[in-house]
């Protein structure tokens, strides 16, 4: 959502620094899969510090397109679990009852929503 000043929303990665960073050898794509990679890649940012790489996988949806994922397995272990999640999803169910607005965010694409902070 790139509407959405960082100031009031992005994601940070806080990884625990005595995890080795993993770097998966390239995995050869055929022409169909790298194809899709290669259109997805102009939405992709640089890498400006590639400790952390990991191959895409690369699906095809039940309507023939192809989908671009990465899987983040090895950062998910490393990265530090949160001491606060969510409170019990009835009492921010009740809380929201007398609110007009209750979320500014969409969600068509269904992933992707929140940017990430630019120090990560």
């Amino acid at each position: 959502m790139p509407w959405i000043d960082l100031a009031i929303i992005s994601h940070e990665l806080h990884v625990n620094q005595s995890f080795k960073p993993i770097k998966q050898k390239r995995r050869k794509l055929g022409p169909d899969r790298t194809k899709a990679v290669n259109d997805k890649a102009g939405s992709i940012c640089e890498v400006k510090c590639p400790d952390w790489l990991a191959n895409p996988v690369v699906v095809k949806n039940k309507n023939g397109k192809w989908r671009v994922c990465v899987n983040f397995t090895y950062i998910n272990k490393a990265s530090l679990k949160d001491s606060f999640p969510l409170s019990r999803i009835d009492r921010l169910v009740n809380l929201t009852a007398r609110h007009e607005l209750l979320s500014f965010m969409d969600a068509l694409s269904r992933y992707n929503q929140i940017r990430m902070n630019p120090y990560n």
